[in-house]
């Protein structure tokens, strides 16, 4: 059962964060599902990413602009206008930006789902690299929108589906992600200096943080979630659990359950981060 958010000062609003190859499209099912207990749900796009998944494969312009700082930017501001800081869920290179959010302060517990690591964790299985290949096979990538196949996504993110079913997926959801923004994520370990997805792993003051893995995710797969949560040395939680599923978990027949239980985990740890705040 999950906890009910009718105290004054529980968090109201969750904060639905989507990742690459797909838009806040992706979320539509756990946006119902939230809404439906009584929250209200906001699903920011990225800056460029308001029209629909159609429009985005028709011109993917605004993909190819991607930029994080400004993507970060637009949600923070987003989130600044609310009376109480939010649940804070990403998927993917939004759990990245799950993690970044709370690591500046915003957010009253934050969820990260088969989450892109942040800067400094170097554990990169053969899985990962094989999933990576479409959009760093070609370092001109970087400055393009690179898409992918339907096998490519069938075995990315759908693998645990049926090929009818993942092409489904794929129709309803596949957009070209930003090489620029992929292919600087993959060099942030080798730069000097802070990257776009650096956060402060000793930061005592940042809010609750789950990370969520999906147990046949090649992208991402769980050690990438375990080696990313070892890199946390703060005094506040830090958590990882496993769900049998693929990259793309908000979609498996089970979401329902890992909704629910990402949501009861992140209001059972802001409540208590509240009660030992005061």
């Amino acid at each position: 059962m999950t906890t009910s958010a009718s105290s004054n000062t529980a968090p109201d609003t969750i904060v639905l964060i989507h990742g690459f190859w797909v838009t806040p499209r992706s979320w539509e099912h756990w946006k119902a599902h939230f809404e439906g207990k009584g929250f209200r749900v906001l699903t920011p796009p990225y800056p460029g990413f308001e029209g629909e998944v159609e429009a985005l494969r028709a011109d993917p312009t605004p993909i190819e602009r991607l930029d994080v700082p400004e993507l970060l930017e637009s949600i923070e501001k987003r989130i600044g206008t609310l009376e109480r800081p939010p649940i804070i869920m990403g998927h993917s290179a939004g759990g990245a930006f799950t993690q970044i959010l709370l690591d500046h302060g915003f957010g009253a517990a934050g969820v990260a789902i088969n989450s892109a690591p942040t800067e400094g964790v170097r554990v990169v299985p053969l899985s990962q690299i094989r999933s990576s290949f479409p959009v760093l096979k070609n370092p001109a990538n970087r400055h393009r929108a690179v898409g992918l196949t339907q096998e490519q996504w069938y075995d990315i993110f759908a693998n645990t589906f049926t090929e009818e079913e993942s092409l489904a997926l794929y129709e309803r959801y596949h957009i070209p992600a930003s090489g620029k923004v992929f292919w600087g994520s993959a060099l942030a370990n080798i730069h000097p200096g802070k990257d776009d997805t650096y956060v402060d792993y000793h930061n005592d003051a940042r809010a609750p943080l789950l990370f969520i893995s999906g147990k046949q995710d090649p992208l991402f797969p769980p050690k990438v979630g375990h080696s990313n949560v070892k890199h946390y040395r703060s005094n506040t939680v830090t958590e990882i659990v496993e769900f049998d599923g693929p990259h793309l978990l908000p979609a498996v027949p089970h979401w329902r359950q890992i909704a629910d239980f990402a949501l009861d985990w992140a209001l059972q740890h802001a409540t208590a981060r509240q009660t030992t705040s005061s």
